[in-house]
């Protein structure tokens, strides 16, 4: 298994593994996966075996959250800001509970300290709630994100 920045070349694996786990109204189409990408590819770590098994990408910004509009529009990646966010923690169905998705999130969090930002900023669900805080994030109660039209919990973690 190595840990590495992703390349325009991973993009496909990259759309392939979100659409297997995420619903289709929460998932990143291809053609948005490429846009965030062209705008912030130094967010985007893949975990590979031989083929890419999972990434973790996120923007920074100075706001401190996740706007739903940072889903939408890649532009407002703002690389000097102080806060990184998680748009997306997906490891292959295949090699799930094989502690992979703590592999990448060590590496994105690793990033984050390099960078000197103040903190990570992510949504997830309920049963991801534990998941989260033990890596030091902290819970800050229900998002007001409607993405996807799924229920979303607001989490945090000061670097």
């Amino acid at each position: 298994m190595r840990l590495r920045q992703a390349v325009i070349g991973d993009i496909e694996a990259i759309s392939h593994i979100e659409s297997l786990c995420f619903p289709e109204a929460e998932a990143a189409t291809y053609e948005q996966f490429k846009e965030r990408f062209n705008a912030f590819s130094e967010n985007f770590l893949v975990l590979e075996d031989k083929d890419v098994i999972g990434f973790i990408n996120g923007n920074t910004s100075n706001i401190k959250g996740l706007p739903d509009a940072f889903y939408e529009d890649a532009s407002l990646h703002d690389p000097s800001g102080d806060y990184m966010t998680v748009f997306g923690l997906d490891v292959h169905p295949d090699y799930q509970h094989q502690g992979l998705a703590h592999t990448l999130m060590n590496g994105y969090i690793t990033l984050a300290k390099e960078r000197n930002k103040k903190g990570i900023f992510l949504t997830c669900k309920d049963h991801l709630i534990g998941f989260y805080e033990s890596f030091g994030y902290k819970h800050l109660g229900v998002s007001s994100s409607t993405h996807g039209e799924a229920k979303w919990n607001d989490m945090y973690m000061e670097i």
